[in-house]
C-alpha cells in the first residue's frame, strides 16, 4: 500500500496553488504536481463559504476518506491538494470517491 503524508504547511499549498495543474468536479478542487519525495502527501481545505466550523470539519472527513479509499489506484510521487465544494455537504464518502477516482482517470494517475 502506498504511503500518504499529510501537507501543513502553507508554502505547499500555495506553491500548488500557483504552479499545480488542476481539475474540477462538483464536489472538489483537485491540484496535483510531482514531489521530490516518492510518496503521496494530500492536503485538504475548505472554505468558510462551506459553513461553519462543523461543516468544514466534515467536508474534510469526507474529502480524506474518500481519497484514502483512492489510495491503492493511485500513482506515488505526487502532491495533492483538494479543495471541498460547498455541494458536498449533501454527500456520502464513495460519491466522493467515485468523482476523484475520475479526476486521477482524467489526469492519468491512475496505475
Amino acid at each position: 500500500m502506498n504511503k500518504l503524508v499529510k501537507i501543513k504547511e502553507n508554502r505547499d499549498f500555495r506553491r500548488a496553488y500557483y504552479k499545480a495543474n488542476s481539475l474540477v468536479s462538483p464536489y472538489v478542487v483537485l491540484y496535483y504536481m510531482k514531489n521530490r519525495y516518492g510518496n503521496i502527501r494530500l492536503g485538504v481545505t475548505a472554505g468558510k463559504k462551506i459553513g461553519g466550523a462543523v461543516q468544514r470539519n466534515r467536508a474534510k472527513r469526507v474529502v480524506a476518506a474518500a481519497f484514502r479509499g483512492c489510495l491503492p489506484v493511485i500513482r506515488t510521487g505526487y502532491d495533492f491538494i483538494i479543495v471541498a465544494r460547498t455541494r458536498i455537504l449533501t454527500v456520502k464518502s464513495t460519491q466522493v470517491q467515485e468523482s476523484i477516482i475520475n479526476l486521477l482517470e482524467k489526469a492519468d494517475l491512475c496505475i
